[in-house]
This record gives C-alpha cells, structure tokens and sequence, in this order.
C-alpha cells in the first residue's frame, strides 16, 4: 500500500487527442481513493498469479492446458446430425443460440464449457486477461476472446504498466475520433452487464456469469463465487475501481459535470437500498448507473461488506477474523497505529511474565510484527507525526524487543543487534545488558556473537541520544557486575568460599572487552585500544576488591582474580610501545598496576600451592613421609619464598605505588568518601547477621580507631547500616576532610590516609570496644572525592591502593614467615629470611606503620618459633 510513490505518466505516451484509456490513467494517478484501489488489485492479482505459477512449478500443469478445440460443443453437434432432436437441447452451434433459443448444450459439452469458464475465470482472477483469451482460442471460442478483450485487445486496465505495454497504439483513439470518448467503453460495459444478467437468469452457469460481471462491475454476481477472503476483496476493489473510472469519464462527457451530479445523487438515494436491489433500468448511455448501488462509497465500507454483507459467502465473513486479514484490512485502512497495538496484544506477555526475559506468542507473528515496524518506520519516516511518531516508537520497540527475545531463546544471538539497534536508546541497553547478563557463563562462541552483535551494530561510544551505544551497555554491565547478589547464609556458611565463587562471576563480566572486534567497523584500533584499557581499569578495580577477599591462608586460589588474568592475556600480547595514549585514561599507570597485580597473585599462587602440600603431608606422620614428599614440600616453599622476596625488594618501583602521583588541588573545601560493602565474620569463618544493634556497636568502634583529635580535625563521619539488597552485609560509608598529604597534593605514605586506616581496622579485625576477632570481609569497595555538599566527583584511587598496600603486604611478610619457619623445622635454612627482617624495620621502606598490633605480634611469635628452629639446627649440626 505504502511500498511507491505514484509513477508519473510518460509523457512520450501521450495521445492527441486523448483516448479514455489516458485520461483513466492520469485519473487513478491523481486520485487517492482509486490509486488505493488499483494496489489492493494489483497486490491480490500478484498473489494469485504466484499461487498458479508455484501450481504449475509442484504439480507439472497449469491452468488453461486443454486440448485443441475442447470447447467446440462436439457432443450436440453429433446429436444434431443423427437428426434426433431432445428437449431443451439447441438446434444450432452458434455460440448466441443458448441465449435465442432459451435452450442448453448436452450436459457433456455444457460441463466442459463450465471447466473452461471455471479456468478463465481463474486467469482473470490473477491478473492474466491475454492467457484467458488463448485459452479460449485454443478451445474453438474465439468469439469468447473477443468479448474479453474488445478494441483489438488493448489492455484497459488503468494502470502505469498497461499504459506501457500498449505503447502508441491508435486503435482507441481511432474508435473514439469517430463515436466520442468513452462511447464504445460505455457500450462494452453496458454490454457486458447485460450478458452476465441474461446469463444469471437463465442459469447458464456461475462462471460464464462471474467473467461477464467482472468486466462491468456486477458485484452481485460475482461474490457468489468468490469463496476466500481474497477473491472477495478483489472482487469489490476492482468492481469499486472499475466505477469511478466511469464516473470519471462521464464527467468528461459534453455535459458531463450534471450528469456526474445527478449520478451522485443516485448513489446517495439507493444508499438505503442495499445491494440485492437493482435501479430502474437504463441503457448504456446512462453507465455506470446500472452498478452504482452496489459498490462501497469508501474503503471502510468495503471492509465492512467483507464483515458482514449477506452477499459474500460465509467463509469470506470466517476469514475476516483471522490475524492475517486483520493485518491486511488494517494496512488497507492505513491505520497504523492501531495494526501496532492489535499486533502487540497478540505477542504481548501476560502481566504475571512481563519480568520473565523470554518471547510469547505465535513465532511467526513475532517476527511478522518486527520486519513491519522496520518497514514501516522506513516507508514512513517523513509523514510521522507526534502522536502517529509516539505510537510506532513505542509500540513498534515493545515489538521489536520482544523478537529480539525470540532470536535470544532460539540461539541467534549474531541477529539480534540489526533490531536492537533500531530500539530506544534506554530499552536497547537494556536489551543487552539483560542478554550478556544471562549469557555470562556461555561458551566463548557464544558470548563472541552477542559482543559482535552489539559492536557491528551499534556505535561505539555516545553520540545520538536516541541510540544505545556499546561504551554504555558495556559500563551497566561492569556496574551491575559488581552489585552485590543476595547469598544463602547460616551460621556454618563458609564466607571466604563464597566471595571467592562470587569474584568468578564479576570477573567473568571483564571477558566482554577482551574480544577481538572485527576489522570491518569503523576506526577499529581506536577500538580495540579503547576495550583494553577499560578491562585493564576495570580489573585493577576488581584486582583490589579479590585482594580483601582473598587473605584466608587456605589452599583454595582466588579463581576471579586468575579468571581476570587468563582474559587479558591475549589482548596483552602486543608491545605496550604499540599502545596509544589516551587523554582520559592513565594508560600506563593502569597498565603497571595490572602487572603489579599479576605479580601479586603470582606470589599468592606459589603460598597456595605449598600451603596445599603442606596440609597434605601434614596428614601423614612425618616417620611415614617419603623423601620425595619432603622435597616437593621444600621446592613449594623455596618458590614461595622467591616470589615474595621478588615483590617486597623492589626498590625502585615499590609494589602499587604510582609512579607519579597524581595531585587533587581545589580551592573549595574538599572532602573525601569510601564506601563499602561488607560481612562481619567470625574468626571461624562464620558470618553473622548484623541487626540495628551490631551496625550502632561497629560505627562507635570504627570512631574509636582513630583519636579523638582526627575525628574532629578531619570532620570524621561514619555510617553503618543494613544492606538493603543482602541483610547479611552492611554498607560502610566514611566521609572526611582532605587535607595536605591525604587527598590534596601528593601522598607520599602511599597508606591510603585516615580513611583507609579506620577500614583496615575493622578488615583486620583489631577494632576497640568490639567483638573480638571479628573481621570486616569487604566485597565491594569505592572511594571518591565529593563536594561539601555531598556530591560524588572524582574517584580517589590512591585511598583504595593505600588500603590494598596495609592489608597486602604484612600479610605476605607473615606469610613469608610462616614458611621461613616451616622450611627451618625441616632443617634447611631459607635464604634472605634476615633480609626481611631488615626491610620491615627500616624506617625508610615505610613498611611497619603498615602492621597492625596483632599483625606485629604475630611476625614476632613468627621470628621467636623461626630462631627456636635455627639454634635447634645449629645444635644437631655441632653435634
């Protein structure tokens, strides 16, 4: 209905004088009603032509294929000349004589003509007037031919492609020079009509009756074989065009305009009529008259005959309520907005699943409704107004987020991205955050098409408000990653096992910027440099936070933090000479991090992996070991120990300690907030449900753990209370005052300031005025600096890295210890285990302050066990 513009006439086409044909084509060209009418038949012609060209393709024939001269009564004509005459039976060939005689064929040759006739019929259906005129020369009726296709067979049909095909031919305008135009077209339909009514009333067959009215508009008797939706709606369009061509060229009569009113006037008297009602009768000079009464007077009433009218067969009126006819009734209409809301009412969930992230309703007509809001929003762009732009905007992405729901449950992810990328901006982010969401934990290959889905599709970094870009979807990704899940807890919860099963799927997220995008997109290293240093940030975010999480001296590996590293190695691969400098990003400061990080949990592996030996051997009696056991167990701790020392000595590049510091100046008072998500937990590894109670207890202790002095001086302000999305954590939220040294200039503690210290009090589990041994198990940490009236700005990342430095590295001291002294019972002495001692020591390593009370306790019984061992050892050796 919509697919063209209206195609202007060759103007190299043109006769003068004009013929009836052109001045029905410039008529249906410019008039709005007549052009709907001329698609609706072109379009069900076309349908029907393709259904006989796939007949022929599937059954090997086709309609009209009848042997030479099969419509030459042969059956009467051998009667005839027996000279046995039978009742009702012509007496002559000729094809006027049923009609002058008021007689039949023999009832052989009167079925053949039927079959003949019921083939016509069909080809005339589908558009093919020339096929149905051989078919009737082939059988022996030419004059049938000629009645079908008068003025030499020119095709009258008043369209652009018949106005071509029939090029400059003057017969029409010869005909017309001498009887007027129009005349022999009145003459013909007139002629027609009265051919199809005298073979009506004479029972001469529904066929022969149908391809005479379709030529003049007799709707009446054509719908009685009209039995499908489709014939009807050809029927009454092609009638109703046929009409106001007719109109028309009346009113290009001499005359014409009053005669033009007074038909108008008819049509308004037997509006009440109805349609089995014939007018009074008149002749040809008075057509369409004839007719008027029973055509529709505009497209609604059309719809409305096929509805309901008595005269269109019952399975007219059946089909009328099926989705497809609704569709097409609709488009017919050119109510868009409404074909959007019955489409969606047919595919929308019900009000208990619309959270539920899967496709409802017929497939078929999802994907129907989709592919017609895409063609519609582009066959109508320019003629969308507000509220007609609202509905296909709205309505039209409901349907095309549900197909693109549909492609998600049936695994064609590498689809989804043509549609998305036509929803709103909210609902397209929306869409793929929900789909990487649920396929987090896919293959590889699968989570591949869902990211070149998004970045093939979609623009990369924000630019139109009304598209959804990859830089957005991928940040709600990575925020929402981190988002704490509620757990299943009880008192013999294991909480270090749980963060470390949830630190695999926070990191799993990271994997999304780790993919190769495809050379095809626009500014593609811009790209891939963009992706790799947004996952290097967003790993050292999460490289801190598994850091907390991670200080149970148990065998397990943190499995997020080696997940993270097994992502960023291929995109690593490069040279880092290669890699660009950003303005935005601190590209080589979050590159040396993330290798600062590997290098830790490289030391962490090692630890890990002897513990594990260790508790194996520590199961057998030591009299039972074999000498290759306690080889591997001393091996495991000699690599343990070398890893440690090779991160502890690095003096020029100490360990997450920037290269350059990064200043804050404000003029304004500045002030500084971390905040965090928690557990407390018991030295057991139990984890308690906190209540108003315990948060009021922990606020008062973190207070405590600095002096009063601080707390006033630095505006020191603590919040605990009861995370709304897990009643197992709480949400910690400290706000201080910058001060030099501590959130403005440089920091050169690298300790993290006040702040950090108040955390790493309740995360070491050495708060005052609490219970004690219980420890802070942070899993979700974020510091920033904010304005004095509260509002987030930049991160401060220096307080997270300084928190990480106090917690980090006395625990792989007193690891190294642990192992020194392990190595030391088993009589091998370590290496460097006095190097360490003097690195703690030193004032200028700046590494004791890190220590809390308990941790130096502890390095002390260390060294007091370690020095028991040794002189143990010496004594056996001066033995």
């Amino acid at each position: 209905m919509s697919g063209k513009g209206n195609e202007e006439l060759p103007e190299d086409l043109m006769l003068s004088p004009t013929t009836s044909h052109l001045e029905a084509c410039q008529f249906v060209v410019a008039d709005h009603t007549a052009q709907l009418c001329l698609r609706i038949v072109q379009w069900l012609e076309e349908i029907a032509s393709k259904t006989l060209d796939l007949d022929n393709k599937v059954r090997g024939s086709h309609v009209g294929t009848y042997l030479p001269s099969s419509g030459v009564w042969r059956q009467t004509q051998r009667s005839l000349k027996t000279g046995v005459s039978k009742p009702k039976t012509i007496h002559h060939l000729d094809f006027d004589a049923p009609t002058r005689e008021c007689a039949e064929q023999l009832p052989d040759d009167k079925k053949q003509d039927e079959s003949i006739l019921e083939d016509v019929w069909t080809l005339l259906r589908a558009g093919r007037r020339e096929e149905a005129c051989d078919l009737c020369r082939s059988a022996g009726q030419p004059w049938r031919a000629a009645t079908l296709c008068p003025f030499g067979g020119l095709d009258l049909f008043p369209s652009f492609e018949a106005m071509v095909k029939n090029g400059k031919n003057r017969t029409l305008q010869a005909i017309e020079l001498e009887s007027g135009i129009g005349h022999q077209w009145r003459l013909w339909k007139w002629a027609t009509y009265c051919a199809s009514e005298r073979i009506a009333e004479q029972d001469g067959g529904k066929y022969e009756t149908a391809v005479y009215a379709a030529q003049c508009s007799n709707l009446k008797r054509i719908l009685p074989i009209c039995t499908d939706w489709e014939s009807a709606c050809w029927a009454m369009a092609k009638s109703w065009l046929d009409v106001q061509v007719d109109l028309e060229l009346v009113r290009l009569q001499p005359g014409g305009t009053d005669q033009f009113k007074s038909y108008e006037d008819a049509i308004d008297r037997s509006a009440g009529r109805g349609d089995g009602v014939p007018p009074p009768t008149v002749g040809p000079e008075n057509w369409p008259l004839q007719v008027l009464n029973q055509q529709p007077r505009h497209l609604s009433s059309l719809l409305q005959k096929l509805h309901s009218s008595d005269s269109v067969h019952e399975g007219v009126t059946r089909e009328c309520k099926e989705q497809h006819r609704k569709i097409e009734m609709n488009l017919m209409m050119g109510d868009i907005p409404h074909l959007l809301d019955l489409v969606w009412s047919w595919i929308s969930p019900s009000e208990d699943d619309q959270s539920v992230f899967r496709p409802h309703g017929d497939p078929q007509m999802i994907r129907y409704g989709a592919h017609l809001v895409l063609v519609l929003r582009y066959l109508l762009v320019d003629q969308m107004k507000d509220t007609f732009r609202e509905k296909i905007m709205t309505v039209g992405d409901l349907i095309l987020h549900m197909y693109a729901m549909f492609l998600f449950s049936k695994q064609h992810e590498e689809l989804i991205g043509i549609y998305a990328s036509q929803l709103a901006r909210h609902r397209c982010i929306d869409l793929f955050v929900n789909m990487m969401e649920l396929r987090l934990n896919g293959s590889w290959h699968v989570k591949y098409k869902v990211f070149l889905s998004a970045i093939e599709n979609l623009p990369f970094s924000p630019g139109d408000d009304s598209k959804g870009s990859f830089e957005e979807i991928i940040e709600r990704v990575l925020s929402r990653s981190r988002e704490i899940r509620p757990g299943k807890y009880n008192k013999s919860s294991d909480v270090a096992e749980q963060h470390r099963l949830q630190s695999l799927q926070k990191a799993m997220a990271v994997q999304w910027l780790c993919f190769t995008p495809p050379f095809t997109i626009n500014d593609v290293q811009a790209v891939r440099t963009k992706l790799l240093f947004r996952a290097l940030l967003h790993s050292n975010i999460l490289f801190r936070e598994f850091a907390l999480i991670s200080m149970w001296r148990v065998p397990a590996m943190p499995i997020g933090a080696h997940a993270l590293l097994s992502f960023l190695a291929e995109p690593l691969k490069q040279p880092t000479e290669t890699f660009p400098c950003a303005e935005d990003l601190d590209v080589y400061e979050n590159l040396r991090e993330f290798q600062d990080w590997s290098e830790y949990y490289s030391c962490d592996a090692t630890y890990r992996k002897w513990l594990k030996v260790e508790l194996e051997n520590s199961e057998v009696s030591s009299l039972e070991l074999s000498a290759e056991e306690k080889q591997r167990a001393i091996a495991a701790a000699k690599e343990a120990l070398g890893f440690s020392f090779k991160l502890l000595l690095r003096k020029e590049n100490p360990w997450l300690v920037p290269t350059e510091d990064h200043t804050y100046e404000s003029l304004e008072p500045l002030f500084l907030e971390l905040h965090a998500t928690a557990m407390l937990c018991l030295p057991s590894g139990e984890c308690m449900c906190p209540d108003a109670t315990l948060c009021a207890t922990l606020m008062s202790a973190l207070y405590s753990s600095v002096s009063e002095e601080v707390v006033l001086t630095r505006q020191l302000m603590v919040s605990v209370s009861i995370s709304a999305r897990d009643n197992y954590c709480i949400e910690v939220v400290l706000r201080c005052l910058a001060t030099e040294g501590d959130g403005l200039g440089p920091h050169e503690l690298n300790d993290g300031g006040v702040l950090a210290a108040v955390v790493a009090a309740g995360f070491k589990g050495e708060l005052v005025r609490f219970q004690a041994g219980v420890t802070m198990e942070i899993s979700r940490l974020d510091a920033w600096y904010s304005s004095k009236g509260g509002s987030l700005e930049d991160p401060a990342t220096y307080i997270v890295r300084g928190l990480c430095r106090r917690c980090c590295i006395p625990e792989v001291i007193l690891r190294c210890m642990q192992v020194s002294v392990s190595l030391m019972e088993s009589g091998n002495q370590p290496e460097g285990h006095d190097q360490l001692i003097e690195l703690v020591a030193c004032p200028e390593t700046g590494l004791l302050h890190l220590f809390s009370q308990q941790q130096l306790q502890e390095f002390l019984l260390f060294e007091r066990e370690y020095s028991i061992y040794k002189m143990e050892l010496q004594e056996e050796l001066a033995i």
